[in-house]
């Protein structure tokens, strides 16, 4: 497991790497770690998938949603600032679907008030920011290897990069039983290690992750050429720095229901990627009457994932652009 810790830190370039047992578990410890807790606020995206908004309130804290970029569907930057309190301790940017967040202007609004910048790249393997991984532009960063990421394990498995040999120490605690030697516990921790058998596999498919990556650029490519200038239909936009690796490629239609069913009908796979923002689920709905969230909104209601991955040929490719485009001719 060490192999792949420092190898991976390494790719992201960055100095530690403390395997885990999945991507909420490391969003969790890294906040943990940092300290944070009870009477403290985390600024998150209001669209994102909910482990971002769990980890938070799992080490006590509240979760403060900052509404979408409508061209990126990425945290706004812009929107960032005015939810900042003296609560405040930290911001979790989200690469979402694998494109990297605004990273340059969420490090200056944490530098200039002191926060603690937290990267979600659970979706986000690979993925630079103006010419930088992600993993490696935060103060720490949380990774998922879930079999369906872009480095996916053979189940469940995580990891936290950091630069801070302290955090990562307390991380190492308290992923397990709060001990760094054995029966020797210094704090309440758990039980969160990254399985040996996982570390291999994950090792072996880093060494083809960029090509895989590559791979599902030159589909995101296929996919833009061919649906451009179909009317209304909105392509995902790629921010001005960023170098996605889609993990999604997440288009948006106002008819997102009739045309899931249309793709079904035509044996074509697709996702919604998410159908309900997190401050809408019942899980927390009650904390968060009122809140004005609209975009988050807008894109629950209108988000379809097509097929993507390293493994689409241009003919499976060909079958979903002629279902979308059958799909344009048949409403």
């Amino acid at each position: 497991m060490r192999r792949f810790e420092d190898d991976f830190a390494r790719y992201c370039g960055a100095r530690h790497g403390v395997g885990v047992g999945n991507g909420l578990d490391a969003l969790r410890l890294i906040l943990e770690g940092h300290g944070i807790g009870p009477d403290d606020e985390v600024i998150v995206p209001a669209h994102t998938f909910i482990a971002t908004w769990l980890s938070v309130t799992a080490v006590g804290a509240m979760p403060v949603p900052v509404d979408a970029d409508e061209k990126t569907m990425n945290i706004d930057s812009e929107r960032v600032e005015r939810s900042i309190t003296p609560r405040t301790r930290a911001i979790i940017a989200v690469h979402l679907y694998g494109q990297p967040a605004p990273m340059d202007k969420l490090r200056a609004l944490a530098d200039h008030h002191g926060l603690f910048l937290l990267e979600d790249a659970a979706q986000a393997h690979g993925a630079r920011w103006r010419g930088a991984r992600v993993g490696g532009l935060g103060d720490a960063a949380a990774f998922s290897f879930y079999p369906g990421k872009n480095l996916g394990a053979l189940g469940d498995a995580g990891m936290v990069v950091c630069n801070d040999a302290e955090l990562a120490a307390r991380i190492r605690r308290l992923r397990n039983y709060g001990a760094e030697e054995k029966y020797h516990h210094d704090c309440i921790g758990g039980n969160s290690r990254l399985d040996e058998l996982q570390a291999a596999f994950l090792n072996e498919k880093l060494r083809v992750l960029d090509g895989w990556n590559g791979r599902r650029r030159v589909c995101a490519a296929i996919y833009e050429d061919a649906l451009r200038d179909i009317p209304g239909l909105l392509l995902p936009m790629v921010g001005s720095g960023a170098l996605p690796v889609w993990h999604q490629y997440v288009i948006r239609v106002e008819q997102r229901d009739a045309l899931a069913d249309w793709l079904e009908r035509n044996d074509i796979g697709h996702g919604i990627h998410y159908p309900m923002p997190p401050h809408l689920s019942p899980a927390y709905r009650d904390h968060y009457q009122g809140f004005d969230l609209p975009v988050s909104e807008a894109l629950a209601a209108s988000v379809l994932s097509l097929p993507m991955g390293p493994h689409l040929g241009i003919e499976q490719q060909r079958r979903v652009i002629d279902a979308m485009l059958g799909f344009i001719a048949h409403v």
